[in-house]
């Protein structure tokens, strides 16, 4: 039985993200499980600074102005993220499955590592200026929380978090 690698995106993995996935366990007989939150609810507050720490003017005022999608926008949102990442690993071979999970992660990956076969968790974000900072990002939630080794990539980059 092969063990799994599961990977917990907040957005659609770019070509480049599977790439540095897969690359990681080249030689290894793993299969990949996506999750994508439906994050239905976002703090405005830090929606705002982690805009505005990237330069992104626009995405600041939507924020500011409550202009985040609504519940079943945003599922709708997950559900095509996740189809898309899926198809980014079919393409490159690999074996992978997924889910949209709640807006909180954390249960979906207990009960992912729970069942026994999951050697790492990888986690896919943008940065995130205050969680990032603080340590409250997804990635530094689960290495607290699980006992499996998390990694925190950056969407789109090889940069760690």
């Amino acid at each position: 039985m092969s063990e799994s690698i599961v990977v917990l995106t907040e957005d659609t993995l770019t070509a480049a993200d599977v790439e540095h996935i897969t690359g990681l366990h080249a030689d290894d007989d793993v299969r990949y499980r996506v999750l994508v939150p439906a994050d239905t609810e976002r703090n405005m507050l830090v929606s705002i600074v982690d805009h505005l720490s990237l330069g992104e003017l626009r995405e600041a005022l939507d924020a500011a102005l409550g202009r985040e999608p609504e519940p079943v926008r945003a599922h709708a949102t997950a559900e095509d993220q996740l189809a898309a990442s899926i198809d980014a690993f079919v393409a490159t071979g690999a074996r992978v499955d997924g889910a949209v999970v709640a807006d909180d992660p954390l249960p979906a990956l207990r009960t992912a590592v729970a069942q026994g076969d999951v050697r790492e968790v990888v986690v896919v974000t943008v940065p995130h200026a205050l969680e990032d900072t603080f340590h409250t990002d997804w990635a530094s939630r689960a290495r607290d929380d699980l006992q499996v080794p998390v990694l925190h990539l950056y969407s789109g980059t090889s940069q760690l978090g």
